[in-house]
C-alpha cells in the first residue's frame, strides 16, 4: 500500500465496526462494509475512527478489524487508521501495528487537554517525531474535542511538519476556516482537506477548497456522487442529488443517536448483518426506527423521480 499524500481527495468513508448483538466483532460483516463502500464509490477508507467505536475495543481486536480490512481492500484504495489515544504509547503501539499490516497513514485528535496555540503545535511537533516517516492526519474535530484549532495554528502545524498531509476539518460551523487556509501565501505546500460532519455542507465545503470528504454516512455514494459531479462542473445536477438525501444525512447527524441510526439504516440495506453497538450504547426505540424508515422511503422517492 502507498502511502497517503497531499493529494488525497474523494470521499475517504470512515467505517463503523460492526458487531454480534452479544458485543463480539462481526468479521463477516466487515467484508461485505468494505465491498459495498468500494463499490459506493469510495477513493479511501478510514477505520477505528471516533463512529467506529475505537474507544470499545482492545488493541489485539483493534488489529484484526485493520487487519480484516486491509485483507479485503488488498491495495485498491489507501486506508487511514485511528490512532487517537491519551497517551503516546498507545499511540506508537497501534501505529507501529496497523502500519506494518500495510495501512496508508494515521489520523491523530488532539487530546481536550490543549487549550493554547503553542500548546497545540507542540503537541503535533511531538506526534510528528514520534511517528518518524508515518503520514497523519490532523483531525480537527472542536465540537468532541474541545479544543479550538484556528487557520494560523493549523498552517503552522502544516508548515513546519512535513508528515502532516491532511486535515480531517470537521469544525462547525467551518467554511471561514477552509477559505483562510487556501488563501494564497498561508500554506507553503500542498495539503489535502477532507471534510466531515456527515457531508452536511459537502456542497459548500466543495466550493470553498476542500478536495472530498472523510466522514460517514448509511449512503456514501450520495457524497461520491457531490464530489464527482462538482469536479465536472455539473452543480445543479449535483445540489439536486444532495438534496434528495439530506433530509436522513440530517436525520443521522443526531448527538448521540447519529452512530445508531447509521448501524440501523447499513443493517436495513443488508451491509451489515446486525445494527448492534458494543456497550454502551443504546438502541434505538421503535419510533426513532420508523421515522428512519419514513426518510428513507421519501429519499427513494425523490432519487427515482431525478432519474
Amino acid at each position: 500500500m502507498s502511502a497517503l499524500t497531499a493529494d488525497a481527495k474523494g470521499v475517504f468513508v470512515i467505517a463503523v465496526t460492526p458487531f454480534h448483538p452479544d458485543g463480539r466483532i462481526d468479521m463477516e460483516s466487515c467484508d461485505r462494509m468494505v465491498d459495498f463502500y468500494l463499490e459506493a464509490g469510495a477513493t479511501g477508507l478510514t477505520v477505528l475512527g471516533m463512529m467506529g467505536e475505537a474507544p470499545k475495543l482492545t488493541v489485539e481486536e483493534s488489529r484484526e478489524v485493520v487487519a480484516r480490512i486491509l485483507a479485503r481492500v488488498g491495495g485498491r484504495v489507501p486506508v487511514v487508521v485511528g490512532v487517537s489515544a491519551p497517551g503516546f504509547a498507545q499511540i506508537d503501539t497501534l501505529t507501529r501495528a496497523v502500519m506494518e499490516l500495510g495501512a496508508a497513514g494515521v489520523m491523530v485528535a488532539p487530546p481536550g487537554s490543549l487549550r493554547t496555540d503553542d500548546q497545540i503545535v507542540n503537541y503535533y511537533t511531538q506526534v510528528a517525531e514520534l511517528l518518524g516517516d508515518v503520514p497523519f492526519v490532523l483531525q480537527d474535530f472542536p465540537l468532541v474535542t474541545g479544543v479550538q484549532i484556528a487557520p494560523k495554528v493549523i498552517a503552522r502545524i502544516v508548515n513546519d511538519l512535513p508528515t502532516c498531509v491532511c486535515l480531517k476539518h470537521e469544525d462547525w460551523p467551518g467554511l471561514e476556516k477552509i477559505s483562510a487556509l487556501r488563501a494564497e501565501g498561508v500554506l507553503t505546500r500542498p495539503l489535502s482537506i477532507l471534510c466531515g460532519n456527515g457531508g452536511l455542507f459537502l456542497p459548500e465545503e466543495m466550493a470553498r477548497g476542500a478536495d472530498g470528504a472523510m466522514t460517514g454516512f448509511a449512503y456514501p455514494e450520495m457524497m461520491a456522487d457531490v464530489v464527482a459531479l462538482y469536479t465536472k462542473g455539473e452543480i445543479d445536477r449535483m445540489q439536486d442529488i444532495f438534496d434528495a438525501y439530506l433530509p436522513l444525512a440530517r436525520f443521522e447527524q443526531q448527538p448521540g443517536l447519529g452512530l445508531a441510526i447509521r448501524k440501523y439504516t447499513l443493517a436495513k440495506r443488508g451491509i451489515i448483518a446486525h445494527d448492534a453497538q458494543r456497550r454502551p450504547g443504546a438502541p434505538l426505540t421503535d419510533a426513532t426506527r420508523a421515522e428512519v424508515d419514513r426518510l428513507i422511503a421519501r429519499q427513494e422517492k425523490r432519487l427515482k423521480e431525478l432519474n
